[in-house]
């Protein structure tokens, strides 16, 4: 059997090469091509950086979906299926869209894969393909060993990706973490992941995706107590839970943390409530949190989103003023994005301020828009805003004084990274501002299935 992953981009403008600036290895196919039997015949393209050779014998497609890239994973579909191969979706969209989905997929797995991809396989090789395949119940991670051969011959950055555990318990009302796993996380036995550390060992650095690595504080203090043996440099995404405890604090920065992101996402005590983060004011608030990792020599990654109904013009201002002072080593300023399924949505549909009809899909929407109307601004100011703010945390002068910050330049490696990092966000800074969402080259309609989702029976 011939099997083809595809990892689509989320768009093209007509004639134009896809932006490369932070092309990492995409693990999700990884993932899929090690719980792929051997005897399977294996090709993966990177839709990103490279053609996808539609002509090129295949058995059967295989295409993780995000929200962004839906409308791209559809036009890829259609060329396959109007070459009479059959294809399935996986991933995030898939889970919190599925009936979408399946008008554009043979068939869909809806959840998590590890206890399903086998029989999907062997029911495309009978041409038995179900509409759909969903878990009775989250999988163990154990069979989780991603097949990285697949990347050979790819330009990706030298940063490895490695997947330590999956989802969250907060339940923040905009995040589509939650809604899929159920603000539920499972991890990988630590051996595990041990192994395949060990065959990174060549990676200058290592990127653990979890969703949160605090999530469960215990098992996560013990990981990183036997990490420590390593010696390796890594980076994650962590909730502020984590700045107020010492002891994590010391087991993370000897284990060879450089860097966390934390989502503080906004200043205003009122717009975090209604996100279900008012826990991130908790002991002593945003202060206390940063002058513990700070002691720590922690860098950095802050994250801020506009658009909650307490933000205002000065919100921008604020925000930037109070990153510039605390010399984050990277920020973020986003805007506010309702994703299908989270609560986030539900409400902004129920409330009329939705501005599109799946925003994902509208040849009206284009990145960095605004798909729904703010409180206090006009979609415009708020997508305006956004990118004032980028452009004022990244102008030369300001990345020059947060690089003289100790803690940005405690390593010689990451102070040294820091320069190049910071170039990468200023020149992004309006580089995707009206970028398309899928192909615009692509020609015709997208070949449905089915006009609608058959019904889920679960």
């Amino acid at each position: 059997m011939r099997l083809t992953l595809i990892h689509p981009c989320i768009g093209r403008r007509k004639d134009q090469p896809y932006i490369r600036l932070w092309q990492m290895e995409p693990l999700p196919p990884a993932a899929i091509a090690g719980l792929t039997p051997d005897g399977v015949e294996i090709k993966f393209y990177d839709d990103r950086m490279e053609p996808i050779p539609y002509d090129e014998p295949t058995d059967l497609v295989g295409i993780s979906v995000e929200t962004y890239t839906a409308k791209r994973a559809y036009q890829i579909a259609s060329e396959y299926r109007k070459r009479g191969v059959p294809v399935v979706m996986g991933g995030f969209h898939a889970t919190l869209c599925p009936e979408e989905v399946s008008q554009y997929a043979d068939s869909v797995v809806v959840g998590e894969a590890e206890t399903l991809w086998e029989t999907v396989l062997k029911d495309a090789e009978r041409k038995t393909l179900k509409p759909y395949y969903r878990a009775d119940s989250r999988p163990s991670l154990a069979r989780m060993k991603p097949q990285r051969l697949i990347y050979k011959g790819k330009n990706y950055l030298p940063i490895g990706l490695v997947e330590a555990g999956r989802g969250c318990h907060f339940v923040c009302d905009f995040c589509a973490v939650q809604t899929v796993f159920g603000h539920t996380q499972t991890r990988r036995p630590a051996d595990d992941i041990f192994t395949e550390l060990e065959q990174l060992r060549e990676k200058p650095l290592i990127f653990f995706v979890d969703d949160n690595i605090t999530s469960n504080m215990a098992q996560a203090k013990e990981f990183f107590k036997e990490l420590k043996k390593l010696k390796i440099r890594w980076v994650s995404q962590a909730s502020i839970n984590a700045a107020h405890d010492e002891e994590f604090l010391h087991l993370i920065k000897e284990s060879g943390c450089q860097g966390v992101l934390i989502g503080f996402e906004s200043l205003n005590p009122d717009n975090l409530k209604k996100m279900n983060k008012g826990f991130n004011t908790m002991q002593g608030g945003y202060e206390k949190a940063l002058a513990n990792l700070r002691k720590h020599n922690i860098r950095l990654y802050i994250t801020f989103v506009f658009g909650y109904d307490e933000d205002t013009e000065a919100s921008f201002k604020q925000t930037v003023d109070f990153a510039l002072h605390h010399k984050f080593y990277i920020a973020a300023f986003n805007h506010l994005t309702p994703f299908p399924g989270t609560p986030l949505y539900k409400r902004l549909e129920q409330d009329g301020r939705l501005l599109f009809d799946k925003w994902w899909l509208d040849d009206r929407y284009s990145y960095n828009m605004i798909p729904f109307q703010p409180a206090h601004m006009t979609p415009e100011r708020l997508q305006r805003g956004c990118v004032d703010a980028r452009a004022e945390f990244y102008n030369w002068s300001n990345i020059w004084n947060r690089s003289m910050d100790s803690v940005n330049r405690s390593s010689a490696l990451m102070w040294w990274q820091f320069y190049g990092i910071n170039a990468m966000f200023r020149r992004e800074v309006r580089q995707r501002d009206y970028y398309p969402l899928g192909d615009e080259s692509f020609s015709g309609t997208l070949l449905k299935v089915r006009e609608r989702g058959e019904p889920i029976n679960w």
